[in-house]
């Protein structure tokens, strides 16, 4: 391709310097290509697992140096959901360098819309929240809840309200209502966009994917040539939103367009790809810059400036607390914190030795000492020893009454019944039979059983005793166990915190499905607009489809491996993210994959 060497220099690359000569400049490319190149040749020959990380990795020249630094990212990116490309050309691309960067410059891109769809969502479910909220909460979030200029502001604005006519309360609760309803608007214009835009990124690639991973330099060319017209309908949409804004601090929006570059021939030189990979890249980070400015003020509120009025309490208590331990401290002459220091000691050491290591102790001597070697054996003997004299007593009484020997086998309960029948006959005539008859025997007999009663019954009940030991040692150990309990909860809840639909648990999983239902209300919602002929707004909600697709697979990925789902999932989540697949074919793929996938079901349904 010819092209003016002198307009190249000064207008299409922004990196060169237009003070030195070209003959100058020319040589110095030349030598700084020469590493480039054996690091090409060196890349191709060593073996490695993954062949596309080297051929990633390019020294730069000297037009290059600002253009190429999006595929010499230090970090590891984390990849989601990947581009609609066949399987067979997603091998390619892993061994072809030009298709490869082709394709990294193309993720990264899709990765920065992502991430910017990902802060918009949030904003606008904050939004929403506070819209569907009372008037007396509106008031409150624009008075406690926007920071302390803002609080100030409003307090001062309250106070002008009520010397004039008109309803001071009234009138904070309309300019909160106004506040939010611009905020939505920018928001949802910014989401329509940027959606839209996504979903003409998956559609332009997998309309040139035969093209993209092939292993000619036209991969990369056309696909630099598609981000150039995409970047420009992005600006003409993204212009709606600024006009919303009401701000003029905000920065304008304005792409740099491409050189004219001949995009039929089949290879460019490499100052024309440096300079057009540039310019790309610049487009990106003002695409990055104008968001920041424009979501400066209508994305979500941080923590600190929500909760300021709690975190200024708990600064002044906290200050209020350090002064007031200052007076009591070595400091201020005071030994009053060191008595406290040992008196939490002593109470400590008296908590753990009274509520952990004594049940424990006991504990352990219970479970390794058997029934048997209880020390029973003086309450058994002393029971046996009133049995026996109980028994003989009554051999004696019933043989002297009867008049005849009791056979050996006769019981304890036959010889209490002749006894007792004795007793009543005797209890006819009690003063006379207390002398003369058996009376006082039979008592004596009654007394000695009843002794004989009450002993078996605190043996017994020794016994019940002794063998519970556990249970009290247990319930003496509780306080602890709760504290251990409680540490343990904290812990894992601040472990766990802020992960989301990727954590574990019932909320996540419900996090988890709730995506799922989304990427089904998209689609219906895709279909709809598709029938009703409105392509722009189809569009748009292919792209809210894509974006939850995305957070879905970066959900459920690390489950989904733990559980030997993943590579039939993420073919499932692949296919509903293709866009020359049937809307119906997708919503039976979202079925299946909500009823099967073991990751995605609730928790009361897991085997």
């Amino acid at each position: 391709m010819d092209m003016d060497s002198s307009s190249t220099s000064s207008d299409g690359d922004p990196t060169a310097n237009n003070t030195s000569p070209e003959s100058d400049r020319k040589p110095l490319e030349i030598v700084l290509s020469y590493p480039g190149r054996i690091w090409r040749v060196v890349a191709g020959t060593i073996p490695f697992p993954d062949p596309n990380l080297l051929s990633k990795i390019r020294i730069p020249t000297l037009s290059g140096l600002s253009g190429l630094g999006i595929l010499l990212r230090p970090q590891r990116r984390r990849h989601g959901l990947p581009l609609p490309l066949h399987s067979t050309s997603a091998h390619s691309f892993r061994i072809v360098g030009d298709a490869s960067k082709s394709l990294s410059i193309i993720e990264d891109i899709v990765e920065h819309t992502l991430s910017h769809l990902h802060t918009i969502q949030k904003s606008l479910l904050f939004w929403q929240s506070r819209a569907e909220g009372t008037s007396s909460q509106k008031i409150y979030f624009m008075v406690f809840e926007r920071g302390p200029r803002a609080f100030a502001k409003e307090i001062y604005q309250f106070a002008i309200s009520l010397t004039s006519q008109g309803s001071s309360i009234q009138y904070l609760s309309d300019s909160a209502s106004e506040m939010i309803s611009m905020r939505l608007t920018i928001l949802t214009s910014l989401q329509h966009s940027l959606s839209t835009f996504l979903a003409e990124v998956y559609l332009e690639v997998n309309q040139y994917r035969d093209v993209l991973t092939e292993g000619s330099e036209k991969s990369l060319t056309t696909a630099l040539v598609l981000i150039d017209g995409l970047f420009s309908k992005l600006e003409a949409s993204l212009s709606h939103a600024s006009e919303l804004k009401k701000d003029d601090n905000s920065i304008a929006l304005q792409f740099q367009k491409l050189p004219q570059l001949d995009t039929e021939t089949p290879q460019w030189t490499e100052a024309e790809i440096n300079t057009t990979t540039n310019l790309i890249c610049q487009n990106l980070q003002s695409l990055n810059s104008y968001l920041s400015s424009l979501l400066s003020t209508c994305q979500k509120p941080k923590k600190v400036t929500t909760h300021w009025v709690r975190y200024t309490a708990g600064a002044v208590g906290l200050s209020a607390c350090s002064i007031w331990l200052l007076k009591h401290s070595r400091l201020m002459g005071s030994s009053d914190i060191d008595n406290w220091i040992k008196d939490a000691k002593e109470s400590m050491s008296l908590f753990w030795k009274e509520h952990v290591e004594t049940p424990l102790i006991s504990i352990r001597d219970e479970l390794f000492e058997t029934f048997k070697t209880r020390q029973t054996g003086g309450i058994d003997t002393e029971v046996q020893l009133n049995t026996n004299a109980l028994r003989r007593m009554l051999i004696a009484f019933c043989e002297q009454t009867k008049g005849q020997k009791l056979p050996p086998d006769a019981t304890d309960q036959q010889m209490m019944e002749i006894v007792m029948a004795r007793y009543e006959k005797e209890m006819m005539h009690p003063v006379q039979n207390l002398f003369n008859g058996e009376l006082a025997r039979a008592m004596l007999i009654q007394i000695q059983r009843l002794k004989l009663d009450l002993e078996t019954a605190m043996l017994e009940l020794d016994q019940i005793l002794k063998a519970n030991q556990i249970n009290f040692a247990t319930l003496a150990a509780l306080p602890a166990c709760f504290i251990v309990y409680l540490l343990i909860s904290v812990m894992r809840a601040w472990l766990l915190h802020d992960k989301g639909a990727e954590g574990q648990g019932a909320i996540a999983r419900r996090q988890r499905r709730l995506l799922l239902v989304e990427v089904e209300k998209r689609l219906m919602q895709f279909q709809a607009c598709m029938d009703s002929g409105m392509d722009e707004e189809a569009r748009c909600r292919f792209g809210l489809m894509l974006y939850s697709l995305d957070r879905l697979y970066k959900a459920v990925e690390w489950h989904a491996k733990e559980t030997g789902e993943w590579i039939s999932l993420k073919h499932d989540i692949v296919d509903i993210a293709k866009p020359d697949m049937g809307t119906a074919q997708k919503l039976a793929v979202v079925s299946r994959v909500e009823r099967m996938y073991d990751c995605l079901l609730p928790s009361s349904k897991r085997l």
